[in-house]
């Protein structure tokens, strides 16, 4: 990400980086969002992950000012399509926008003042889940992210953690100042197909960026009838425990953040005892199952919920309450 920036005050305010797999039938959507911003000049730069639909035409002839198509040669996955994405963006601040997701039209403008006023580097805000029965509910509790100065390090790797009873923060969607992020050669971490918007955050907050939070929802995440979700496995698990091993070598954290750090390997960690645990007991494999749970006491302090639960949390989110991030679908973005 390393390139010389433009001078100020020659490109758009913000830059929407959306990217897009298979998204035909959303990406219309997501961008008309993206376009009607209100306060503030938007480019709109949709990254095509070597989707098999209709996506590129769909895209191509909606000829929206300021929109462009950014094919890629080969399939990224959602980190190396944004990666694209935030090279091509010549906006002061670069915001994220999945493909079947859309925007208030207040949102940019509240967000990039609210950062503007306080110095911050990125921003956050509330997030609304619209159901496909058309139900809308906050992610986030309002008045708790209202009582918050601001988003440390501690408190977003502490957040995210899985099986949590608190909200998982990585569901935000922050908007970032482009120049930060090219000073400290920050950028998705593209061998992870889960867990990438996470490490991306954690690591501004790292680099000593400051931070912002709007409590109200500007962002719609949207739960669509017959839409592909992925399962958390076992090899999402060790990707990220891998992403997490390379953010700390870049990364030595110390004092709460390493406290926060050390409780979220365990986390993951336990995850993975449990996820290997049901695996043996799907395949029947009674004895590895068995050597799982008597080897591993985190896997045996996990399983103070039912298996069958836990299970259910795993495989079908959509029947699951929607006011737990963590029991959010796992979009399939490429």
């Amino acid at each position: 990400m390393n390139r010389t920036l433009p001078p100020p005050d020659t490109g758009p305010d913000v830059s929407v980086v959306i990217a897009a797999y298979n998204a035909a039938d959303t990406i219309g959507e997501a961008i008309r969002s993206a376009a009607a911003q209100e306060g503030l000049t938007v480019e709109i730069l949709v990254v095509d992950d070597c989707s098999t639909d209709e996506t590129r035409a769909t895209v191509a002839a909606l000829g929206t000012p300021g929109l462009t198509l950014l094919p890629l040669d080969r399939n990224r996955g959602p980190g190396g399509a944004r990666n694209a994405g935030f090279a091509e963006a010549r906006g002061r601040w670069i915001a994220v926008l999945d493909a079947d997701d859309t925007m208030r039209p207040d949102r940019l403008c509240r967000m990039i003042a609210a950062a503007e006023a306080k110095g911050a580097v990125v921003v956050v805000d509330n997030i609304d889940v619209l159901h496909a029965d058309g139900r809308r509910e906050p992610m986030f509790d309002a008045a708790h992210l209202a009582a918050m100065p601001g988003l440390t390090l501690p408190v977003f790797i502490d957040a995210n953690r899985i099986f949590r009873a608190t909200h998982n923060f990585g569901y935000m969607k922050p908007v970032f100042r482009r120049s930060f992020l090219e000073e400290k050669d920050l950028a998705f971490d593209e061998a992870l197909r889960i867990g990438e918007d996470y490490l991306l955050l954690a690591s501004v907050l790292a680099a000593g960026g400051a931070s912002a939070i709007v409590p109200e929802a500007g962002y719609v995440y949207h739960i669509r009838a017959g839409s592909i979700s992925r399962v958390l496995r076992l090899h999402h698990v060790d990707a990220m425990l891998a992403g997490d091993r390379r953010f700390l070598a870049r990364f030595p954290l110390q004092g709460a953040a390493a406290a926060a750090q050390r409780r979220r390997t365990r986390n993951l960690k336990e995850t993975r005892s449990f996820l290997a645990l049901v695996q043996h007991l799907k395949n029947r494999s009674l004895g590895p199952a068995l050597k799982v749970a008597l080897g591993d006491p985190v896997a045996l302090r996990h399983l103070s919920m039912p298996i069958a639960a836990r299970w259910r949390r795993l495989t079908a989110p959509s029947a699951l309450s929607p006011t737990t991030a963590e029991d959010l679908p796992l979009k399939n973005k490429g």
